[in-house]
């Protein structure tokens, strides 16, 4: 724990000095998120230890701890991006770079582990993460659908193999936002509750109240970077999608299901700092075994496609398609042979 706790604090710390003194803090966040972590990664061989057993209280302290800073550098950024800190220009982008690759890869990744923990007010902190970068839907799609379906053709936010990451971007996010809605609708009626209980009322509502927060925090600035941030951080979201489980589809058994989900079914990363930076959302296959299996206790092992570089440094080639189709075609056709 205290490798992830130093890891994900450090990077929103970095990012808040730059927002308030700007300067050479302005990069440093930047740096941490950027730079630092993929000479690390390079530079240690070594994995993080995987802790044995699935009750980790320490886990969802450092995840309350991250959803409070994340709201608090949310205000923050967005105030420094109005003008309220008096950064120049330079200094208000790579303010914004390090603000927007923080909340896309670390709060995402924090986000992403609430929504699966067990515990209401867990589960709610995860939710206004997302709506906060105006994504809210995220949590319906992803536990209704993505857990379900991943894999299949009904899973908008599994890649195709040859599919390139611009056409991948809007089916997936369009998909993602109708068939989450499909499910909360079949559900909803059965859950007795009032129509503003609806999660897509939160979800809307919500988005629409962070853009008035941030209107009310720098005006018309305020609004654009609001949702800049949002833009560019769901683009983070949507990329470790992509690579996540770029090609990787589950065999049609005898009976006409998806056979069950398996390790084969995700693609990891071992490398140390950016799994402590994205807590673990990089060993990716154990968490869709065990969804509710907290980061610390996510294992690895030599049964699992492995990509060949850390998620971020992947990320960055799938947005070059041709090069990315280069490297990931010929390993994802491998891991696909033997399931026919």
């Amino acid at each position: 724990m205290p490798i992830f706790t130093a890891v994900t604090l450090t990077a929103p710390a970095l990012v808040a000095a730059g927002a308030i003194w700007g300067g050479v803090w302005a990069l440093a966040g930047l740096i941490w998120m950027t730079l630092l972590t993929a000479f690390l990664d390079r530079l240690i061989t070594a994995t993080l230890p995987t802790v044995e057993g699935d009750e980790f209280p320490a886990a969802d302290r450092l995840s309350i701890a991250l959803a409070i800073v994340h709201f608090a550098l949310w205000v923050l950024v967005i105030a420094a991006l109005s003008g309220w800190t008096a950064l120049v220009l330079w200094e208000k982008l790579a303010v914004f770079q390090g603000a927007a690759l923080f909340m896309g890869q670390v709060s995402n990744s924090n986000a992403h582990e609430l929504i699966h923990r067990p515990g209401r007010w867990l589960r709610r902190a995860g939710r206004w993460i997302y709506i906060s970068i105006l994504f809210g839907h995220h949590l319906s799609a992803h536990t209704l659908v993505h857990h379900v379906h991943v894999g299949t053709p009904s899973d908008p936010n599994t890649a195709r193999l040859g599919e390139g990451f611009y056409r991948f971007l809007p089916r997936a996010w369009i998909g993602s936002f109708k068939e989450g809605l499909r499910a909360e609708n079949k559900r909803f009626p059965r859950l007795g509750r009032p129509w503003y209980r609806h999660p897509y009322v939160a979800y809307v509502g919500g988005a629409v109240g962070f853009v008035v927060l941030a209107a009310l925090i720098g005006g018309l600035k305020g609004v654009l970077a609001a949702i800049l941030l949002a833009s560019f951080s769901q683009t983070q979201l949507m990329l470790s999608d992509y690579v996540q489980h770029y090609g990787l589809s589950r065999r049609i058994m005898s009976n006409g299901k998806p056979e069950p989900v398996n390790a084969r079914h995700s693609w990891n990363a071992p490398q140390p700092m950016s799994s402590a930076l994205m807590l673990n959302a990089p060993r990716h296959s154990d968490h869709h075994a065990n969804p509710v299996r907290p980061y610390p206790t996510l294992r690895l092992d030599e049964n699992m496609p492995m990509l060949p570089r850390s998620l971020p440094v992947m990320a960055t080639l799938a947005l070059f398609p041709r090069y990315w189709r280069r490297v990931m075609d010929p390993r994802t056709k491998e891991w696909q042979a033997p399931a026919g």
